[in-house]
């Protein structure tokens, strides 16, 4: 064997053997997961709560007597219940579900607000952006 095929054998092997397959992306768009619970409907119902109460009123929830429990989830149940039948259909319940998570996120967005606009006048100015964010590097 020639310096110029063992040259080229060895280059071929570090090839392959450097060579690594590219990340494979999802290209489809998921909705964001209702809990960061695990969804086990047998064992586990804090996801369902968190899904349909919110993160924050799930916890709440927990703290409650039963009967405190059954009292407001049914407060909450004659809102669900938008043509106000007695029943709450699957729409219903989906509708509610992405009313509870659409205000944990604008809920979420005011919080972050207030923790940017440092001089409290309603705007965000890169300035404030910036310590807001990069503060404690700069």
């Amino acid at each position: 064997m020639t310096i110029a095929q063992l040259l080229l054998c060895l280059s071929l092997s570090m090839l392959c053997i450097s060579s690594k397959p590219t990340e494979k992306k999802d290209r489809v768009h998921h909705d964001p997961q209702l809990s960061d619970k695990v969804h086990d409907d047998a064992q586990n119902f804090d996801y369902d709560h968190d899904a349909f109460l919110g993160a924050d009123e799930a916890k709440t929830f927990d703290q409650l007597t039963p009967e405190e429990s059954k009292e407001r989830l049914g407060k909450i149940v004659s809102k669900i219940d938008e043509d106000k039948d007695g029943f709450v259909t699957v729409e219903e319940l989906k509708d509610w579900i992405k009313f509870a998570q659409k205000r944990w996120i604008y809920e979420d967005v005011e919080r972050q607000w207030k923790g940017h606009d440092l001089n409290e006048d309603g705007l965000i100015s890169w300035e404030e952006y910036k310590n807001a964010t990069y503060g404690y590097i700069l």
